[in-house]
């Protein structure tokens, strides 16, 4: 099964090897047929602490690193 890949803006850095992510996604309602905005954030495990603040980054689903992190950086 492949791996799901996003992209996000970070939200946050404070946690150390940690990032918190914002993906946002984009449709159509289905019956208005208005584009609607969903945003959901992920926490990622970012290993040297390279990303900060306002950065785009892309996200990949990995084996659980901790409670809350299921998520690696992959690049920016």
């Amino acid at each position: 099964m492949p791996k799901r890949i996003l992209q996000g803006v970070v939200t946050s850095d404070a946690n150390a090897r940690t990032v918190t992510v914002l993906v946002e996604r984009r449709f159509k309602h289905p019956i208005l047929q208005k584009t609607i905005r969903k945003s959901k954030k992920y926490r990622a495990h970012d290993q040297n602490n390279t990303f900060k603040v306002g950065d785009t980054v892309r996200i990949q689903e990995c084996a659980p690193v901790s409670k809350s992190k299921h998520w690696e950086v992959i690049a920016s």
